[in-house]
């Protein structure tokens, strides 16, 4: 927790989960829409304390110091909040939904492109895939169409909180509103004025292979990141 659980006092549990630091790309999901159980088809499977997930999800009430240091509340917390976490990423594709993550991106609240030549354009959150713990969330620049680690690395977040479709369905609903300046610059890289060719690094290289087309990990990158992340698990564990 990177804050004191008193900042939302007399709000409920997902209005003090916003607020928490490194969670400025989370939006509030309607108590209505989460309540709707059409909304929460397939979730249940997935979690083993769904019911207490929800309930807290829920509640009007917000956790306290102790509440913190208890064992049993931080599992079901922990699942609470990949639980608000995926109902999150079916609630930005409806039309409310939409609306708020629009407000957010014009207000420059995901952050801007690094790349030089987009000129500091606002990007989008984007997941790389629709599994839990597979990557951090990313975001998505529509000027160059790349995507990015976040400035803020927000540790915490989890790319399936937002999905792999959600920049493409935001662009696609708000096209004639928001208008993305072309991508007509490109780096190209000189020697005292002369273009490199046929040399590494150079886009004028011989036999030049099309790059990958990648929307989402395939099953293959996917086990790759998994032996990853448990490597890193292990040596964290080793390290405490």
């Amino acid at each position: 927790m990177s804050r004191d659980s008193s900042i939302s006092e007399g709000g409920g549990w997902v209005q003090w989960f916003c607020a928490m630091e490194d969670h400025q790309f989370l939006c509030e999901v309607d108590d209505e829409f989460i309540r709707d159980n059409f909304n929460l088809y397939g979730l249940k499977s997935k979690f083993n304390f769904y019911n207490e997930a929800l309930d807290l999800i829920l509640s009007s009430e917000t956790p306290d110091d102790e509440d913190l240091e208890d064992e049993r509340f931080l599992e079901v917390y922990q699942e609470a909040t990949d639980l608000y976490g995926l109902i999150h990423a079916r609630f930005i594709i409806t039309a409310k939904g939409l609306g708020m993550m629009k407000d957010k991106y014009l207000g420059g609240k995901f952050g801007a492109c690094p790349r030089v030549l987009c000129e500091r354009q606002n990007v989008l959150p984007v997941g790389m895939s629709e599994e839990l713990r597979t990557s951090r969330v990313k975001v998505f620049c529509p000027r160059c169409e790349e995507v990015y680690i976040p400035k803020k690395k927000c540790p915490d977040v989890d790319g399936a909180y937002f999905g792999c479709s959600f920049p493409s369905i935001f662009l696609m609903n708000f096209i004639q509103e928001i208008q993305i300046p072309a991508n007509n610059q490109t780096y190209v890289p000189r020697v005292f004025g002369f273009r490199i060719y046929k040399k590494k690094g150079s886009r004028y290289q011989d036999n030049q292979q099309k790059a990958a087309e990648i929307t989402h990990y395939s099953e293959e990158q996917l086990k790759k990141l998994r032996g990853k992340n448990e490597q890193q698990s292990k040596e964290d564990q080793v390290q405490k």
